[in-house]
């Protein structure tokens, strides 16, 4: 029997979204896609998450409930969480897929400002992520 990870193509995307069942779904198809999929609700586990792997790619959500983006800095905004996980070393050069309820075209000068590949709008097409996740990755150079 094979086991998870030769079944995958060894790549691992971390969620971030403070909803479980987009957090499940997204997890899901991914994994059905053959990447491995780490998940967090909020910033203290992306924390947790990092700790013990590194991805090489992130989908972000945007919007948090005030509880759920507490990093002890009261982040509750997607872009905050990002800058901070990029001055901690957590996200470095990863490349980054903005997951929103909000128009792209609403958050285009921020995700341009913030380096992110693109933003998607929820509720998200499965073969538009997949494609923008496999685009990202080949880019990175994987």
């Amino acid at each position: 029997m094979e086991s998870q990870l030769q079944k995958t193509n060894g790549k691992r995307i971390l969620i971030i979204d403070d909803n479980p069942v987009v957090l499940r779904t997204l997890a899901y198809i991914l994994k059905r896609a053959g990447y491995l999929a780490d998940t967090a609700q909020d910033g203290a586990e992306t924390l947790a998450v990092l700790s013990h792997a590194r991805p090489d790619l992130i989908l972000l959500d945007i919007f948090f409930n005030p509880d759920a983006a507490d990093v002890g800095m009261g982040l509750q905004d997607g872009f905050q969480i990002l800058e901070w996980l990029r001055r901690m070393g957590g996200a470095g050069s990863v490349p980054v897929i903005i997951i929103s309820s909000a128009a792209p075209e609403e958050l285009k000068e921020r995700a341009q400002a913030a380096g992110v590949v693109t933003a998607l709008q929820k509720p998200l097409k499965k073969d538009e992520l997949l494609e923008f996740v496999r685009v990202s990755l080949k880019q990175k150079g994987g």
